[in-house]
Order: C-alpha cells, then sequence, then structure tokens
C-alpha cells in the first residue's frame, strides 16, 4: 500500500506587515531629457504629468536599492530577517540572468537559506509577488515572505526614444508579509496577453548585440495601443478584483495603480467612479515610472504622507509588458 503524503498546511490570513522603500539618488527634471527626444517640458508634463524622476548613480545597482527598501521593511515589521522563508524580487533591470537577485538579496539581508527566486512579470511584477506570497504562507511553505520590486531601468533606456524613455526611473519598493487573524490580502485576479508582446518589450536581443546586428538592448513600447488597453482593459480588472474582494469602491481607503504616467492613473478613476474619499497615489509626478518597484514606491509614500491610512483597504493593480496583469485589495499596514 503506497503511504499518504504529509501536505503542508498555513494560516487562514496573511498580510502586509511593513514597507520600506529606496529611490535612486538623482533628481532628473524634463528639461535634462528633451534634447535627444526634440521635445519639450510642457509636452511632457502634459502627456505623463511627470515633473522630475529620481534615477541612480552609475555604481548604484538594482540590488542596492532592493537591499535598502528590504532592510527597512524587516524593520519595521519586527520580524527577524532570519525568518524569512522565502524572498521574491520582482525586476526587469538584473544585470545578469544568473544568479537571481533575489538570491543575493537574501544573503545581504540576512534571510539565508530562504528560498529564493526572481519574477519576470515587468510592471505586474509585484503585484504577482504578493499574490504568490500570500499563496506561500497559506499554503505553509513559508510563514513570512519578502517581497520586493526593484529596478535600475537608467541602464536600459536609449535617451532617443520618444516611446518611453522620458518616462523611467529607478528605484525599489519591499514589502514584508506574514500570517494575520483577519483577511489582509484578497484573492488576486491576473492574467496575461502573450498574443499582444510586442507592445512592451526590448528593442532587441543580447544575441543581436552579440553579433553585432543591433545595439545595445532598451525598453520601448506603442504608446498609444498600450495607453488604450491600460485604460480600458485594465479598468474591467480593477473592477473584478473590488468583486473578488467582495467590496465596493466606496469601500477602498486608497487606490494603488502602477504608476505608468498621470493621464492612465486619471482616467483609471473615472472608468472606476471612484469617490472623493478615496486617496489615489501619483508617486509618477516625482519618481516616474518605475516598472515592479513602482505599487511598493507609491505605498510607502502614500503613508507616509497619509499615515490615517493605515489599515484601510487600498486596490492595487499592476500591468505592463507580457501584456501581464494582477489586481488584489490589501490592508494597508
Amino acid at each position: 500500500m503506497m503511504p499518504t503524503l504529509v501536505q503542508s498546511t498555513g494560516p487562514r490570513f496573511t498580510r502586509i506587515l511593513a514597507v520600506g522603500a529606496a529611490r535612486g539618488d538623482l533628481v532628473v527634471p524634463n528639461d535634462d531629457l528633451v534634447g535627444p527626444i526634440d521635445s519639450s517640458d510642457e509636452w511632457i508634463r502634459q502627456r505623463t504629468g511627470i515633473e522630475t524622476r529620481v534615477r541612480a548613480s552609475r555604481e548604484v545597482q538594482a540590488v542596492d536599492l532592493a537591499t535598502d527598501a528590504a532592510r527597512e521593511a524587516i524593520e519595521k515589521s519586527g520580524v527577524p530577517a532570519s525568518e524569512l522563508g522565502a524572498v521574491l524580487v520582482a525586476t526587469i533591470s538584473n544585470p545578469v540572468q544568473t544568479p537571481s537577485m533575489a538570491a543575493v538579496l537574501a544573503d545581504r539581508v540576512g534571510a539565508t537559506p530562504a528560498a529564493a527566486f526572481d519574477l519576470g512579470a515587468a510592471c505586474a511584477g509585484y503585484a504577482y509577488g504578493v499574490a504568490q506570497a500570500d499563496a506561500l504562507i497559506r499554503a505553509g511553505a513559508a510563514k513570512h515572505v519578502l517581497v520586493v520590486g526593484a529596478e535600475k531601468l537608467s541602464d536600459i533606456i536609449e535617451p532617443a526614444d520618444r516611446s518611453i524613455s522620458f518616462l523611467l526611473g529607478d528605484g525599489a519598493g519591499a514589502a514584508v508579509i506574514g500570517p494575520s487573524d483577519i483577511p489582509g490580502i484578497s484573492a488576486t485576479v491576473w492574467g496575461s496577453d502573450g498574443s499582444r508582446a510586442g507592445a512592451v518589450g526590448m528593442s532587441n536581443t543580447l544575441l543581436e548585440f552579440r553579433d553585432g546586428t543591433a545595439g545595445w538592448p532598451h525598453i520601448r513600447q506603442e504608446g498609444p495601443s498600450v495607453f488604450r488597453w491600460a485604460v480600458w482593459e485594465m479598468a474591467k480588472v480593477a473592477r473584478r478584483a473590488l468583486e473578488a474582494a467582495g467590496i465596493q469602491a466606496s469601500d477602498l481607503a486608497a487606490f494603488i495603480p502602477h504608476q505608468a504616467n498621470m493621464r492612465i492613473i486619471d482616467e483609471f478613476a473615472d472608468q472606476l467612479a471612484l469617490p472623493a474619499s478615496v486617496v489615489i497615489a501619483r508617486d509618477v509626478a516625482t519618481t516616474g515610472n518605475t516598472s515592479a518597484a513602482s505599487i511598493p514606491l507609491a505605498t510607502h509614500r502614500l503613508l507616509a504622507e497619509h499615515p490615517e491610512l493605515s489599515g484601510g483597504l487600498a486596490l492595487q493593480i499592476g500591468f505592463g509588458a507580457g501584456l501581464a496583469y494582477a489586481a488584489q485589495v490589501v490592508v494597508l499596514p
């Protein structure tokens, strides 16, 4: 007779215990970027709502930003790093394909021998990480999980690319997730559409760069089609996330979308008919679009500026290259 396998089980609920953040050390105004794209400060502000963005100095790596953000989140959570069962890093800008940034980060913060791996879901990466952390904890695979979105997008920018170069910034946001007595993370609504993978991504492959047939790979996008997809399709996903959480938009304390650009955020708010009582994250105005780091960075700033939001419900949604997306409602730490 075949023996019955023992399977682990965990707590019924999870929540975000604390968040941390690290932004690039350089403030880059629009005027510093307009030359190569033959544009103006006014054009960038009107199209994106971005006034400045933060970028990291040449010697600063994405993992350095991740380390600073993670250390803050761990300290604020009160959870010793040695008790982290898993470290997940969402990133598209790790300068090496292996080892993972997560493994290096786990060692830096003292989380070894935690399981560690990177997530390649671009701007949806942090929300993907939250979903996985919730599932890992409830399955008993880890008691506490560190989720980090970390990007140094300035390493993969072509300054003359008018489609996206002026949008991007550098930074990292981190969250420690652990058991909870009450539901703190709702069911995640997520998915992807690989048939539209060409809408956002790299200009060419590393193999083409090696062979001399193309330059250094950089991020590019089909702006108009991405805008339409983000506004119309992602508003539907956001509504489904509210339904999955069993709440109404009026129950929210905050709305924290991926900080793609201000026009998308404003259109989102209109599509969802958010009441005036809902505080909307607008970190993009001075941080820029930081891909996987944008939601945790925006959350960190929102809580710093509005501490009264602590304990309230926030709808967060990430969307981008893939095309990948994920949304869930969380209780703010």
